[in-house]
């Protein structure tokens, strides 16, 4: 059995792992939003390249540490449908970060935690009390304050956030439904072959139906494959260090560490691009970490809770 000291040491691990994580995780979507709006190259491209390059750097690693049993999923449907969910929803994000700022498309991201906890109780029959439900709609409110100014600039793409959200909270209710049936490096590459084939078949349909963002293209030059490259290597590892982390400490620690991603995307946005969100903005920001807080610490409650009773 781990000791106290053992068990704090990897809690403080991971929380410095995750915190790491969070705040290079947005540099995937700068580099998404300057190779469409420097190098001219389209969303769907640019999510291809992400899956396919992700495929491409992390297989090899995979392939020693498994050899073939890294391909030998036990439930290969389900990892492949979460492959395809993770493209869908990433092809929403980077559509959304050509037009919009980084800050922005983050803040109404974070209502995914809404839509899953929603999720697990309509589906999985999670108990959800009546303060976490209220704590979903001031999300949800918050959400509102940060698209009502967007809505106005750029219609109906500021709602793509919301579409990725609940994409990706498909996607984390699929990772629930596997459970360990299948270890982390399986899902990776799974996960790298499904998105890589959905954003195939999606740049394929979506540019026979004459959407600029789906327009199949090249890089433009070495320092362009070299992004791409990069955006392949962070999406592979960095999530595979995410997984990693919540190895080492409970989600409720680790979950607020999630936030981080606004920080970062606000310095990157405003550094790379100068996007700055306004204060209302801001407001909607607040509310929607505050909500998001405040399930963590109703769920960090009730686990206790529910430890303690004999």
């Amino acid at each position: 059995m781990a000791s106290v000291s053992d068990t704090t040491s990897s809690h403080l691990q991971g929380m410095a792992l995750m915190a790491g994580c969070m705040l290079l995780l947005p540099g995937m979507d700068a580099i998404a939003k300057y190779m469409a709006n420097m190098q001219g190259m389209s969303p769907g491209q640019v999510t291809f390249y992400r899956f396919f390059f992700q495929l491409a750097c992390t297989l090899p690693f995979l392939m020693v540490l498994q050899g073939r049993h890294a391909f030998t999923a036990k439930r290969p449907f389900l990892n492949l449908l979460r492959g395809a969910l993770h493209g869908a929803a990433s092809l929403c994000f980077f559509a959304a970060v050509k037009y919009m700022p980084l800050a922005d498309v983050f803040a109404i991201y974070f209502v995914e935690p809404f839509i899953l906890t929603a999720l697990s109780a309509l589906f999985l029959g999670e108990t959800v009390g009546w303060r976490r439900w209220l704590a979903i709609l001031v999300g949800f409110g918050g959400a509102m304050i940060v698209i009502q100014p967007s809505w106005e600039v750029f219609g109906a793409t500021a709602l793509l956030p919301v579409l990725c959200a609940f994409l990706f909270a498909l996607y984390m209710f699929l990772n629930r439904a596997i459970g360990n049936a299948d270890s982390p490096m399986t899902m990776q590459t799974m996960s790298g072959v499904g998105g890589t084939v959905f954003m195939g078949g999606a740049i394929v349909l979506g540019h026979a139906a004459g959407s600029a963002d789906f327009t199949p293209s090249l890089p433009i030059n070495a320092l362009g494959l070299g992004l791409l490259v990069l955006l392949g290597v962070l999406s592979g590892y960095l999530h595979l260090l995410v997984v990693k982390a919540f190895r080492m400490a409970p989600l409720s620690v680790l979950a607020p560490f999630q936030y981080f991603e606004i920080i970062a995307a606000t310095v990157l946005g405003y550094s790379l691009f100068g996007d700055f969100p306004t204060p209302s903005k801001w407001l909607g920001i607040g509310i929607i970490v505050g909500s998001g807080l405040f399930i963590l610490w109703r769920e960090h409650k009730r686990n206790r809770n529910t430890t303690q009773t004999p």
